[in-house]
């Protein structure tokens, strides 16, 4: 593939490929719907995914299809935009050339808005046995994961085994750790109880792991300590200072003691995709890519990279741009004026540099409860609550799923449930899991019963 289109006269218009859909990339091909621009948007996924909120998938709050909308129905109205479904290769920065698994696409102008992917510090071999939350494959497995551990325990008659099933570990005490935390704490206490007959689904242990002094560093010291208190109040065990040493399938390892747990979260950190390998230029400790004050790879000043694949400083305050979604809009939206800038005869030499503008930061906490930084207002309960919600819904994409989510939280929240309650995945599997506790003596209900049958049928 290397069409494109062109202009009446017969010349081409400069081509804009942008690699990745999300809040960056998203950004400028929406920016230059009605530039002169022919713009190509390739990403691996046919959706723009709202991050932000997976974790909500991740514990049956919402569905996959309420934080995510298609590329091309977004982007269906602008005629100067193309989509290609396809994963990038390679990037030769000299010949101006994209290769992806599908073919190949010259450029004008390139933008790299990939990401970033899970860091496992050099513990690649943890992965299997810890999933981290970077996708909707990843938070389809984290639920798949919580709600099997409630119903093998039903069943299991080992109380020692039980114990492991319903505990519950996250590593990495940040904001996607606190959440995580939180939800299925709440799960076990609030949405489950009156629907499992043999186990108590409050006694199941969720325990943070946080290797700083604190959790949520990047928030304020105050909205940290309250974060904390709301989550042991909640029986959330948090422990700081804390470094896992090994993962496996019978739980985590803290130096010589042992966590028996057989769900295993992880949420402690970030690297840029193997792609940032693959280009021949300055890279930092987690896989971002360095660019200049203009956001562009030095010497290749028609190469931009946005968001939290790069590593970028704000011309303001020297500080490096953190890797968050206004982030990534914020860079987007100062490339997409740089390139119609150019577009209508600017000079690059004439770039401003980027400014990073810090709109604040939230974390949901639980039920009614949120913590909020916003200029120099820290707030928290059900004022953060309200704020977090109304912020994420403005940032979803599509008024169908703003209502939806909307609608959802409303009902979820005044009838204490949780209607994404699926366990999706192999039933062979499941079925195989469920057996491997041994016989109990409990008798199941008729109900119970049934679901059993269905199950297997």
């Amino acid at each position: 593939m290397d069409r494109n289109p062109q202009h009446k006269n017969g010349t081409s218009p400069p081509r804009v490929v942008i690699v990745g859909g999300g809040f960056g990339g998203l950004q400028i091909a929406t920016a230059l719907g009605k530039s002169q621009a022919a713009v190509i948007l390739i990403d691996r996924r046919n959706y723009h995914l709202f991050q932000p909120m997976l974790y909500q998938v991740a514990t049956a709050e919402l569905s996959p299809a309420n934080i995510a909308a298609p590329l091309r129905s977004i982007l269906r109205k602008q005629k100067n935009t193309d989509v290609v479904l396809g994963e990038v290769t390679s990037v030769d920065l000299d010949q101006k050339i994209v290769r992806f698994n599908g073919g190949e696409i010259s450029y004008d102008y390139l933008v790299l808005a990939t990401g970033v992917r899970q860091s496992y510090f050099g513990h690649d071999e943890f992965a299997p046995f810890a999933p981290g939350l970077k996708s909707i494959d990843d938070a389809l497995e984290l639920r798949r994961r919580i709600l099997l551990a409630f119903e093998e325990a039903e069943w299991e008659a080992d109380e020692a085994s039980r114990r492991a099933k319903l505990t519950f570990v996250i590593v990495g005490g940040g904001p996607t750790g606190v959440e995580l935390a939180g939800a299925i704490m709440d799960i076990a206490s609030n949405t489950l109880p009156s629907e499992f007959r043999n186990i108590d689904t409050k006694t199941a242990r969720v325990i943070l792991i946080e290797g700083s002094p604190r959790l949520i560093a990047a928030m304020p010291e105050d909205l940290s300590k309250r974060v904390h208190k709301a989550l042991e109040e909640m029986h959330v065990e948090i422990r700081l200072h804390t470094i896992v040493t090994n993962v496996d399938d019978t739980g985590v390892y803290i130096g010589d003691e042992h966590v028996p747990a057989e769900n295993v979260f992880w949420a402690a950190g970030v690297q840029g995709q193997a792609l940032a390998h693959e280009l021949g230029v300055e890279i930092d400790r987690g896989s971002r890519i360095v660019v200049g004050p203009d956001l562009s790879i030095p010497d290749h000043p028609e190469v931009f990279v946005v968001g939290d694949a790069a590593h970028a400083t704000d011309a303001t305050s020297g500080k490096p741009v953190p890797g968050v979604a206004q982030g990534a809009i914020q860079s987007g939206r100062f490339v997409a004026e740089q390139i119609k800038r150019e577009l209508e005869g600017g000079d690059p030499k004439n770039r401003p540099a980027f400014s990073y503008h810090d709109k604040g930061s939230m974390a949901m906490i639980g039920r009614g409860n949120a913590v909020a930084a916003i200029g120099k207002r820290h707030f928290g309960g059900l004022l953060g609550w309200l704020t977090w919600s109304v912020v994420h819904v403005m940032f979803l994409v599509g008024f169908g799923n703003k209502l939806t989510v909307m609608c959802d939280w409303f009902w979820n929240y005044i009838r204490h449930t949780r209607q994404a309650r699926l366990i999706t995945g192999d039933p062979e599997f499941q079925l195989k899991q469920f057996g491997t506790g041994g016989k109990t003596d409990a008798t199941p209900t008729p109900s119970q019963t049934d679901e059993v049958d269905a199950a297997s049928n």
